[in-house]
């Protein structure tokens, strides 16, 4: 059976911004995909789009492409979107108090929870913090 890979935002978004690892990124995909993500994924992913336009970054145009894209590759199934059910909230709660030395910030410990809830083994991520905390719930972790 192939392992659950579950992918934050920050670290998926190289796949679709051409960024510092963009490469090592869609490698990494093309070889153990589909990968995991989910709903919180998509806000945090048109969130970031939003942002890199505000900034200038790149025209509405280039972010209206990039998220068209990215929902395709939901469709498509290259990217396993799980939803985000209530109960996952009085997971986050608890994960807080678990990690308590980790300053983990509100999204990552949701993205941690979900990892958990999905049995994911490993986690994707560009953020650190996140690695760490995941290395404490036992995830393996792929640093991009």
């Amino acid at each position: 059976m192939t392992a659950v890979i579950y992918f934050d935002t920050g670290a998926l978004a190289k796949w679709y911004i051409n960024e510092s690892r963009s490469d090592d990124v869609e490698e990494y995909i093309r070889q153990h995909g589909p990968v995991a993500i989910s709903d919180l994924t998509v806000v945090e992913m048109r969130s970031l789009l939003a942002r890199r336009r505000r900034e200038k970054s790149f025209t509405s145009q280039i972010e209206m492409e990039i998220f068209a894209t990215f929902q395709e590759d939901v469709r498509g199934r290259f990217l396993i979107c799980h939803p985000f059910p209530g109960g996952w909230a009085a997971g986050a709660v608890n994960l807080m108090a678990l990690l308590c030395d980790i300053p983990v910030r509100t999204l990552d410990v949701l993205h941690l929870v979900i990892a958990k809830e999905i049995a994911a083994e490993v986690l994707v991520t560009a953020d650190h913090v996140m690695a760490e905390g995941a290395e404490a719930l036992g995830l393996r972790v792929v640093r991009f």
